[in-house]
């Protein structure tokens, strides 16, 4: 099958098996290897995206499914020279051990504050639920979290 649509900002189409999984399209024709396979049955979260801005989980989304939508990977949303405000937070507030988890944390976390620009420490662990962390025990997660939140808010009064 045809698709088309934009990853990061770039317009990309191809044809497709119609079963292929989005992550390993992501993965393996385009090279974006931030996008991770931890479990393949949903329950880790390591290969998170934005879909349209919404966080999903790209191993649950088959490549013909994204069809006309814009899509944002971990490699999308800065660089090492122009962090993203939740990328450098979770670097200052110690928010990742292995960084196995942190790609798809970050994009849980970028939508959950699109949505909720100040959300409670209880609204920062339903914004993330679904994506697992075995490091860090979350603590710091959440600290990272709110500290974007706190940035980003006196970035856009500024």
């Amino acid at each position: 099958m045809h698709v088309s649509f934009e990853v990061n900002g770039q317009r990309h189409a191809a044809d497709v098996e119609p079963r292929l999984l989005l992550v390993h399209y992501i993965r393996e024709n385009l090279r974006l290897t931030g996008t991770h396979i931890g479990c393949d049955t949903s329950n880790c979260g390591a290969c998170t995206i934005l879909m349209d801005g919404e966080a999903v989980k790209s191993c649950t989304v088959l490549t013909v499914q994204a069809e006309g939508h814009s899509l944002t990977t971990i490699e999308g949303i800065g660089d090492l020279d122009n962090l993203h405000p939740v990328q450098d937070c979770f670097w200052e507030d110690h928010a990742l051990q292995c960084g196995f988890c942190t790609p798809g944390m970050i994009l849980a976390a970028v939508s959950l504050l699109d949505h909720n620009p100040s959300p409670s420490d209880e609204d920062i662990k339903r914004g993330l639920e679904g994506n697992l962390c075995r490091c860090t025990g979350y603590v710091n997660i959440i600290k990272a979290v709110k500290h974007a939140a706190e940035r980003m808010a006196a970035a856009s009064q500024a």
